[in-house]
């Protein structure tokens, strides 16, 4: 059985995602293909599978033809519904959201998509956050709607034992765009540079292909004004093959990764952190509720209080009990709950609800 996954970039949670997926389908004889409309840098992380970038309509025919797909997963995109089927295809349709940052950008997206949805689609696919699925039952109450978490393996992106600098390491991880929220992390990152402890070292991953370029003038000129050029490293487009060894050494420096999102669907860099041995201290943005449980997996601060963050930020730093268990806790919630197995199981009892025949 084949089935084609389709968004607009190879990049981000849904790239990885995709890969993640790729493998635990594979093992119940499910064949993913990615179709991606562009892609805006030189990297592409290897899929391990047919892997197509184009937006062309004869192109996108042709694959859709040659792939005898069982079903499509679009991402977002509802645009695709009615085009696909003007393309000829036939086979179920299922409309994937993985997360639109502002939850008013969410509605608007979801109501405005009512018409093609009940015209074109077959169901509804997201990965257990709150708020999409609130929006789902509200304006599709008889529509076909899915929900189950992620997948992730943790055998294939794990901790690995590193030589450390002697710095204590904090990252963040994002577009340089106002819901990423990069602003408190730089803030809540001068606070303890310069009011606990100058031996701290801020590391930003981010990908400058997606960003707003006037954010972009605004970051830079915040960096200055908070006197963190010298704390501060900005990595670009890291593959994502090297990001076990950060997160490593990150969690080993006495450090963590620091989510400062407004409105989040289901990051993965938390779960990659997770798996990593990397506590986590984030704000409740929603979707991060299925991964982080306060104090026990990872710790909450409250959006907009960089005190609280602050507070909480040095308790993971200096209670090493909390920091050891949060470590433990997180890795093997990842395990359990993110299982690419799971996932799987879930995908095919979808499958098998809107009448796909799945035969191992």
């Amino acid at each position: 059985m084949n089935i084609l996954f389709v968004f607009y970039v190879p990049s981000g949670g849904v790239e990885t995602l995709n890969r993640q997926r790729l493998a635990a389908l594979k093992k119940f004889n499910i064949h993913a293909h990615f179709l991606y409309y562009e892609n805006r840098r030189n990297l592409l992380n290897d899929h391990s599978a047919p892997t197509f970038i184009t937006n062309d309509d004869a192109k996108i025919k042709k694959i859709l033809e040659d792939g005898k797909y069982s079903a499509v997963v679009v991402v977002s995109d509802f645009q695709a519904l009615a085009r696909f089927r003007g393309l000829g295809y036939n086979g179920k349709m299922i409309i994937e959201i993985q997360g639109y940052g502002p939850k008013h950008v969410a509605r608007e997206a979801l109501t405005n998509a009512i018409p093609q949805v009940n015209a074109y689609a077959d169901g509804f696919l997201n990965p257990k956050t709150p708020h999409i699925m609130q929006l789902l039952d509200e304006l599709y109450p008889s529509f076909p709607k899915f929900s189950f978490n992620n997948c992730f393996d943790t055998s294939q992106f794990s901790y690995r034992s590193l030589r450390l600098d002697g710095v204590r390491k904090i990252a963040w991880i994002g577009r340089i765009e106002d819901n990423k929220n990069w602003r408190e992390f730089l803030q809540i990152g001068h606070q303890l540079i310069h009011n606990y402890n100058s031996n701290i070292q801020l590391l930003m991953f981010e990908d400058p292909t997606l960003s707003d370029p006037k954010e972009r003038m605004k970051f830079k000129s915040l960096i200055t004004q908070l006197n963190l050029t010298k704390y501060l490293t900005v990595h670009t487009n890291v593959p994502n093959s090297q990001m076990a060894d950060y997160y490593s050494q990150i969690g080993d420096s006495g450090g963590f990764l620091c989510s400062t999102s407004k409105v989040e669907g289901a990051p993965y860099a938390l779960l990659e952190a997770m798996s990593c041995r990397c506590p986590v201290l984030t704000t409740d943005s929603d979707g991060v509720r299925s991964s982080i449980i306060h104090n026990r997996t990872g710790k909450f601060y409250t959006l907009g209080n960089i005190d609280n963050a602050v507070r909480e930020a040095k308790e993971l730093m200096n209670n090493k009990a909390i920091r050891e268990s949060i470590r433990s806790n997180a890795l093997e919630h990842v395990k359990t709950h993110f299982s690419p197995d799971l996932y799987a199981q879930n995908f095919i009892k979808m499958l098998e609800s809107l009448g796909i025949n799945y035969k191992v």
